[in-house]
């Protein structure tokens, strides 16, 4: 099974700076994550509208935290722990794909008994947007993958160097933000972590 690589939004970026990026980034990127906790449900849905114009499939584009634009969409919902519990969502939104945060075992396999389609997990490594917070390390990582039935995708600190440790420890694929989005030339970074996920770096 291909391992996915998703590209999360930082909220710095316009709508059409991330939309014009994500065009570049599409074909070696598997999903593209609206994470602009600052925007209205209008503004995301223009937002993901800029992505489709830009050729970005809609299969492709996950909206976080609002189930009602998603679904308006017909696009995949991300819920982090202050959004609405799994199976509220699959219930009122059926065939909506739903993917979860989570910072623990316990909440992994809550999303999974939920029918969370997939979790993130993290922080995997030191990372500069949880300054001072230790990273849960590849360890936790490998333990909470063999405790749930659903893909297990991997955030935070993630480079191309320590993506076969990632694999190891039994990643579905990882998430990536400022490592993309801040790269010199991204698009370049977006290849090189799709090589790393499905060639191991050959």
């Amino acid at each position: 099974m291909k391992k996915q690589l998703h590209v999360i939004s930082d909220g710095k970026l316009t709508p059409k700076a991330f939309a014009e990026l994500a065009a570049k980034l599409e074909p070696f990127t598997d999903r593209f994550h609206l994470r602009e906790k600052h925007r209205t449900s209008r503004e995301l849905y223009e937002a993901a509208e800029l992505l489709l114009k830009k050729g970005v499939p809609v299969k492709k584009i996950i909206i976080n935290d609002r189930a009602d634009v998603a679904w308006a969409l017909k696009a995949g919902v991300h819920l982090a722990y202050h959004s609405l519990p799994a199976d509220i969502v699959k219930t009122s939104f059926p065939d909506l794909p739903v993917g979860c945060s989570v910072h623990s075992l316990e909440t992994a396999e809550e999303a999974a008994k939920q029918g969370a389609d997939y979790v993130l997990y993290g922080h995997i490594f030191e990372t500069d947007s949880k300054k001072g917070v230790p990273p849960r390390g590849t360890g936790s990582l490998e333990n909470l993958k063999k405790a749930v039935d659903i893909p297990v995708l991997a955030i935070g600190g993630i480079k191309p160097e320590n993506v076969p440790e990632v694999l190891q420890a039994g990643a579905d694929g990882i998430a990536i933000m400022s490592g993309i989005l801040q790269a010199k030339e991204p698009s370049e970074a977006a290849k090189l972590f799709s090589k790393m996920l499905n060639e191991e770096g050959i």
